[in-house]
C-alpha cells in the first residue's frame, strides 16, 4: 500500500468537515561547509507480497549545508542506512527511492535516479545514498529550519513490474534528521517618526530613526520627491537609534533621516492664508474588529476513505474567512483556530485519534489597507487555540485593513474506526 502524503494550509470562519468511511531547480545555493547528522528512526515498512512487512530502527544520515537564505534551493544527500526489511530472495532490481520530507513544516520530496541494485536473500536491505535538493521556505529568516522524515518509499523495478515498499516513521513525522540555519534579514535604516508632523515656515521638526550606524546623521525635507534644501544634523547611538532636528523654511511634504529606506514620513506644510479664518472640525469614530461570515460556512465534504488497516490521509480546502480591522489605531490582532472531535452525534461513533493539519495563508484584500498580515506556522488544530494569522501592532504607525485568511489542510485518520460519516467543527476567532 502507498499512503499519500500531503501538507498545505487550512481554514474556515466557523465551518464543519465531513468525512465518510466505507468498508525544476532554481538558483542552487550552496555553502562551503556542510553538516552531517545520523538519526535512528523507528519505521514500519509495508512490503509487497510475498515479502513480509517489517519494522525497526533505520539510521538515516543526512548531509545539508550549515547555512542558507530563505528561498534558497540547497543540496541534500540522504543515506538511508540498513533497512529492517530482510528480502526472502536474492534478486537484481532497478530501484527508485523517494524520501518524503517536511522542511520547516513544508512537504517536499527528494527522489533518486533509477539505480541498479543486487540484493542477497536473508540479508538486510542496504539502500545506497542519493542526492537532490530542497527549498528553504520563505519567511524563515533568522530561524533554524528542521527537516523531518514523513515517509521513505522504494519502487523496485523487476523486469518492467514495479513493487513498492513504503516505510513510515513512528511517530510520524520523525524527529529532525537534519537542519539548516537561515540567515536573518539585515535591518535597514528607517525613519520612524517626525514631531510635529505639520507646521508653517519656521517649524522645528524632531526626526527619529532606527538601525543606523552609530555616529553623525543628517535629515532632510522634500516636496514631491525633490529635496527642498532644508537639512539638519543629529546622531545615532550604539543601539542604532537616531535623532535629528531640522527647521522647515520651505513648502515640504516629507521628511526623513538620510540613508533610511522606504518612504519618508509625511509632513503637512501649513500656509498662511489672508482673510477671515473659519476652523472646521471632523471626528473620525473607530469601527469594529470583525471576522466573518457571521453565520459561518456550510459543511465541506472531504470525500470517502475505505478502511484498510493502515493510517491514511485525506486533503481538502476550507473557505477563507474575512477579517476587517476598522478600529483606526495602531493595534494588532491574532486569528486562532480550535476544533471539536470527529463525531457522529446520531450514532455515537467518534474518531478520537483523527487529526487535522493546517498550513495557513493570509492575504490583503483591500489595497488601501495600511497593514499587512502574517500567516501562522503549520501544525495541528486541537481544542486549544492555535494562531493561524496575525497583524502586528504598529507602534506609532496606523494599522488596519481587510484580509482573507484561508488555505488547505490534511486529515490524518487512524487505521481502524467505525464505518460511518463523521464531522468536526473548526472555529476561527479574532482578537
Amino acid at each position: 500500500m502507498r499512503t499519500r502524503t500531503f501538507r498545505r494550509r487550512v481554514l474556515a470562519g466557523a465551518g464543519a468537515l465531513t468525512l465518510a468511511l466505507t468498508g525544476g531547480m532554481a538558483g542552487l545555493a550552496g555553502t562551503a561547509q556542510a553538516a552531517v547528522k545520523t538519526t535512528p528512526v523507528y519505521v514500519k515498512c509495508d512490503a509487497p507480497a510475498p515479502q513480509p512487512d517489517a519494522e525497526g530502527n533505520q539510521d538515516f544520515t543526512v548531509t545539508l549545508p550549515d547555512g542558507a537564505k530563505a528561498g534558497d534551493t540547497v543540496p541534500i544527500t540522504i543515506d538511508p542506512g540498513l533497512s529492517p526489511i530482510v528480502p526472502m530472495f536474492t534478486i537484481d532490481t532497478v530501484n527508485t527511492m523517494k524520501a518524503k520530507l517536511f522542511v520547516g513544516g513544508q512537504a517536499q520530496t527528494v527522489t533518486s535516479a533509477p539505480t541498479p541494485a543486487h540484493q542477497e536473500g536473508g540479508v538486510k536491505a542496504d539502500p545506497p545514498p542519493f542526492s537532490g535538493t530542497i527549498k528553504i521556505p520563505d519567511g524563515t529568516e533568522g530561524t533554524t529550519v528542521q527537516v523531518t522524515l514523513d515517509q521513505f518509499v522504494t519502487d523496485a523495478d523487476i523486469g518492467g513490474t514495479v513493487y513498492t515498499t513504503t516505510c513510515t516513521p513512528s511517530p510520524r513525522p520523525s524527529a529532525p534528521v537534519g537542519s539548516v540555519a537561515v540567515a536573518a534579514l539585515p535591518k535597514e535604516p528607517v525613519t520612524t517618526k517626525i514631531t510635529p508632523n505639520s507646521g508653517k515656515a519656521g517649524t522645528v521638526v524632531a526626526v527619529t530613526g532606527a538601525n543606523f550606524p552609530a555616529g553623525p546623521v543628517t535629515c532632510s525635507a522634500s516636496l514631491a520627491g525633490t529635496a527642498t534644501g532644508d537639512t539638519g544634523t543629529g546622531t545615532a547611538d550604539a543601539s542604532g537609534a537616531a535623532t535629528c532636528s531640522l527647521t522647515v523654511t520651505k513648502k515640504a511634504d516629507a521628511i526623513k533621516i538620510d540613508g533610511s529606506t522606504g518612504a519618508a514620513k509625511a509632513f503637512v506644510f501649513v500656509e498662511d492664508q489672508p482673510g477671515v479664518k473659519n476652523p472646521v472640525d471632523v471626528e473620525v469614530l473607530p469601527g469594529p474588529l470583525a471576522i466573518g461570515p457571521k453565520d459561518g460556512f456550510p459543511a465541506s465534504d472531504w470525500g470517502k476513505v475505505t478502511i484498510n488497516g493502515k493510517p491514511q490521509s485525506v486533503v481538502g480546502q476550507f473557505n477563507a474567512v474575512t477579517v476587517q480591522d476598522f478600529r483606526g489605531g495602531s493595534l494588532g490582532w491574532d486569528v486562532t483556530a480550535t476544533r471539536t472531535p470527529f463525531l457522529n452525534e446520531a450514532t455515537g461513533h467518534s474518531m478520537a485519534k483523527a487529526q487535522i493539519g493546517i498550513q495557513p495563508t493570509c492575504t490583503v484584500t483591500n489595497p488601501d489597507s495600511p497593514s499587512t498580515c502574517t500567516a501562522g506556522a503549520p501544525g495541528a488544530i486541537t481544542d486549544s487555540p492555535m494562531k493561524v494569522a496575525s497583524q502586528a501592532a504598529g507602534g506609532d504607525q496606523l494599522t488596519g485593513g481587510e484580509f482573507s485568511v484561508g488555505g488547505a489542510g490534511m486529515i490524518q485518520l487512524p487505521p481502524f474506526a467505525f464505518a460511518d460519516t463523521y464531522q468536526s467543527v473548526v472555529t476561527f476567532s479574532v482578537a
